[in-house]
C-alpha cells in the first residue's frame, strides 16, 4: 500500500491552508517535513501531483482526483475510529429496527430524534414489515428491534416481548365506491361482492398471514400501506385501515370510514427483542417505550388530523352510528 492517511491529511491541509507552509503550520511540522511527505508520495505513486512551474504550487488533474477521493478515505477513517470508541462504551455500531405497517411512523421519527441526541454514533436501519414478517424479521436476525409484532410469539423461545397497544381498525371505501352508498352496517354478502384490497404479509421464512378476508373475495396485494391507501383512494377495492390512517383520508373526503355488521377485535400489537442482546442502543429503544404516550402515540392519529369518527363523510351523507363493529373492525391488511 503506497498511500497513508497521514500523506492525505498534508494533501488536504495544503489544498485548504493554500501553502505548503501553511499546511506544516497546521500539521505542527516544519516545512520541509510536509515537502519531503509530498516528494515521496509523488515517488511512489510515480504521478505528479503538483505543477510547480509557477510561483505557486498547483495541484494537476491526478493530484485533484486524489485529493477528493483520499477526503473520503479520511472521513471514513475518522469515523471508523469513533465508531470503534464508542464501541468500546457499549453502544452497538448499527442498530436495526423493523416497524409493521400499523406503526405511525411520523410519530416514530420525533423517538429518532431524540435518540439522536444522545450522540452515541449508532447507526439506525429502519425497515418496513407486514403481519408474520415484524416477527420474521426478528427471528431471521434481520432486525435487532420489531415494533409492532402481532400473533403468537415464537414457539422456540428467546425474546422478550412488551405490550404495544391495541390497533383500531375501520373499513373505508372511496367515495365513488358503489359500497359507500350503501345503507350502514354493510353485510357480508354485500362486502363479499367487491374487490379486497390488502398488505402482502412480508415473512421469507414463515408462512404468510392473511387477516380480515372473506373466503372467496377477489383480493388486490400491494406491497405496503400506502400502497392500499392510494388503491382504496382510487376506488379499485375495499378493505380495512388502521383508524389513524383512514382518518387522514376520511378528514380530506378521499375516503368514507362505513360500518360493518360483522365483528371482529382490534388487533394486539407488541414490540419484541432477543434476550441475550444488552446494548446500549437497544437498551435505550426498549426502555423509550415503556412510556405510555410514546407507545400510544405510535398507534395513534397523525399530528393535526382529525381523530373523530365524522370527518370524511360525503356531503348530505348522515354521520355513523358508532357501533361496536364500527370500532373494532377487521384488520384486513
Amino acid at each position: 500500500m503506497k498511500l497513508s492517511l497521514e500523506a492525505l491529511q498534508v494533501l488536504d491541509a495544503i489544498d485548504r491552508r493554500g501553502s505548503f507552509a501553511a499546511a506544516a503550520e497546521e500539521l505542527f511540522r516544519v516545512p520541509s517535513a510536509v515537502t519531503y511527505t509530498v516528494q515521496k508520495l509523488e515517488q511512489d505513486l510515480d504521478v505528479a501531483l503538483f505543477d510547480r512551474r509557477g510561483h505557486r504550487a498547483v495541484l494537476t488533474a491526478p493530484g485533484l482526483e486524489l485529493l477528493q477521493q483520499g477526503r473520503h478515505l479520511l472521513r471514513a477513517a475518522c469515523e471508523l475510529e469513533f465508531r470503534v470508541k464508542r464501541l468500546a462504551t457499549g453502544w452497538e455500531t448499527e442498530l436495526r429496527i423493523a416497524l409493521d405497517a400499523v406503526i405511525n411512523v411520523d410519530r416514530f421519527l420525533p423517538v429518532l430524534a431524540d435518540f439522536y441526541r444522545e450522540q452515541s454514533g449508532t447507526r439506525v436501519r429502519v425497515s418496513g414489515e407486514v403481519l408474520g414478517g415484524t416477527w420474521d424479521a426478528l427471528v431471521s436476525n434481520r432486525v435487532d428491534l420489531a415494533i409492532g409484532v402481532s400473533g403468537e410469539s415464537p414457539a422456540s423461545g428467546g425474546y422478550a416481548v412488551r405490550p404495544l397497544g391495541s390497533v383500531e381498525f375501520v373499513f373505508a371505501v372511496a367515495p365513488s365506491h358503489p359500497l359507500a352508498a350503501r345503507p350502514e352496517p354493510l353485510r357480508r354478502e354485500q362486502i363479499l361482492a367487491y374487490r379486497a384490497v390488502a398488505v402482502g404479509d412480508t415473512s421469507r421464512n414463515q408462512p404468510p398471514r392473511s387477516v380480515g378476508l372473506l373466503s372467496g373475495q377477489d383480493v388486490l396485494t400491494v406491497p405496503s400501506l400506502e400502497a392500499k391507501i392510494a388503491a382504496q383512494v382510487a376506488g379499485l377495492g375495499c378493505g380495512y385501515l388502521p383508524r389513524f390512517a383512514a382518518m387522514v383520508e376520511a378528514g380530506v373526503r378521499r375516503l368514507v370510514i362505513k360500518e360493518v355488521e360483522e365483528h371482529n377485535p382490534e388487533e394486539r400489537a407488541g414490540y419484541a427483542w432477543r434476550t441475550g442482546e444488552k446494548g446500549r442502543a437497544l437498551r435505550w429503544f426498549v426502555k423509550r417505550l415503556e412510556d405510555p404516550q410514546v407507545r400510544a402515540a405510535l398507534l395513534g392519529p397523525h399530528q393535526g388530523r382529525p381523530a373523530n369518527g365524522t370527518a370524511g363523510r360525503t356531503a348530505g351523507q348522515p354521520a355513523p352510528r358508532r357501533t361496536r363493529a364500527s370500532r373494532r373492525g377487521a384488520p384486513a391488511r
